[in-house]
Formats: structure tokens, sequence, C-alpha cells
């Protein structure tokens, strides 16, 4: 590698937290920031699919570590906040990647489907970045990478509190970028496309959706998690130190038509 291009998008010396790091998006995300060259802490519920994901960047030669935590419990994610920097040391690159997705027709939405989903897809994000942000504008350097949705943009298949709530991180993102970036912590949100992971496993159950929905996007397939590769470690690279508040689709075109 050049050192030109190493100086654009090597993150050694960075330290790296990715929630929902453990499969899916998330995963990839976490692989490409750390054979970038950063230190890599990935949260997650399941302890064995940690260990595993541990494992699997280990392999690729990257520091990598793991926090098991359910995101919906205010007191998990105030853990997080206190472990996570004792392992690599202080977070520079905060990726919001966890999230849950209840889908049913809005009136058969229940207060604990809202509560669920607003305190894992908005909530966790929002106290992170409030326990991350100021630390990392005060050393005036840091990056945060928020992981929407296309319902951040369009209501389709039963958006509902899912919708609003990733509606909603597209507005964290510009306040957090409002608040930090003069202190050079940058803030974006990326919108998936459909992609292939667990978490939309639901609608891939449904005979015939993969294959529309592939059809709707432009380049005529859906979305794997290694399509964000790219993408992670340009936004939390020096590269995009001028990329701030923005909402990046990464979607084969689904969201143009």
């Amino acid at each position: 590698m050049s050192s030109y291009i190493e100086g654009l998008f090597s993150l050694r010396g960075r330290t790296a937290l990715v929630t929902g790091g453990s499969s899916g998006i998330g995963r990839a995300m976490a692989e490409a920031i750390g054979r970038a060259g950063a230190a890599v802490v990935i949260v997650a519920r399941r302890e064995a699919e940690l260990a595993a994901a541990v494992r699997d960047l280990e392999g690729h030669g990257v520091r990598a570590a793991a926090i098991s935590a359910d995101l919906g419990d205010r007191a998990a994610v105030a853990r997080v906040c206190a472990e996570a920097p004792e392992i690599f040391g202080d977070i520079d690159i905060l990726v919001n990647d966890a999230g849950n997705n209840i889908r049913r027709p809005m009136a058969e939405l229940t207060p604990d489907d809202y509560d669920q989903t607003i305190a894992v897809n908005l909530t966790a994000p929002y106290l992170l970045g409030q326990h991350f942000g100021p630390r990392m504008a005060a050393r005036g350097r840091g990056r945060i990478i928020n992981v929407g949705s296309q319902q951040s943009i369009s209501a389709f298949g039963d958006s509902g509190a899912y919708g609003a709530s990733k509606a909603a991180v597209c507005g964290l993102t510009r306040s957090q970028a409002e608040a930090w970036s003069k202190n050079g912590v940058t803030s974006n949100t990326i919108i998936p496309g459909f992609v292939l992971t667990p978490l939309t496993a639901p609608a891939q159950a449904i005979p015939g959706r993969v294959e529309a929905l592939a059809a709707r996007s432009m380049t005529g397939r859906n979305g794997l998690p290694a399509d964000f590769a790219g993408i992670a470690a340009f936004l939390a690279g020096d590269a995009s130190a001028y990329v701030t508040g923005q909402t990046i689709c990464v979607d084969g075109g689904f969201s143009v038509h």
C-alpha cells in the first residue's frame, strides 16, 4: 500500500466499538475496520456468536474482543460504556449497527413492541454517542457511523415503529454532527438496501419476497454484508474528514425508484 493511500485509509492506532458486530452488516464492518488497522470491540447479546466472530477477526490479524450485552437495557449500555475503553483504550470509532426488526401491521403493534424497538434502535445509539462523542471531541478526532434502513427514508412492508426509529437515527446523526464536527468528530448514517442477513430472515422466508426485492434494486440483486466493508473503512478513516451529517445509501439503487 502506498504511503498516500495508507494516509487516507489506515486505521492503525485507532480503537472501534461496533454494536451488532457478531453477524451481518455489523460483522462485515468490524472486519473491514479491523483489517484497516484498528483494534475492535464488538457488542451483541449471544456469547457463542461473539466468540466465533472474535476468532474470525483474530484469524485476519485483528486485535479483537467482545462484550455481551442487551442494548435494550440502559444499565447494559452503561456497562458497555465503562468496559469497552478498558480493553484496547479510548474508543475512536463508534459503529451503531445493533437493531431489532419488529414488523407487524401498525394496529397490531403493542406498547412493548414500541418500547423494545426504540430502546435498541434509537436510545442505545443516542446513549453511546452521548458517552463517547464528547470524549472524542476532547481528543480532537472521532467517527460515529450509524446504520439506518430504507425505512429511514420511505415506508413499505409494515414500517411501523421500526420505521419511526430508523428515521430518527438520521436525525440523531445530524444532531451529533452539529454538536461535534467542529471538534473533528464526524457522524454519518449508512442506509442499506435489502441485505441478506439474520435480521431480514423473516422477510426472506416469505415466498417470492427475496426475488421481488432484488428486482427492485438497480443492480438486480440484494445486498450482502461484504458490500459494507468499503464504506465502513472510508467513514472510519481520515479520508472522510469532510463528510458529516450525511445519509449515505449503500443499496444498489434501491432507494432511487
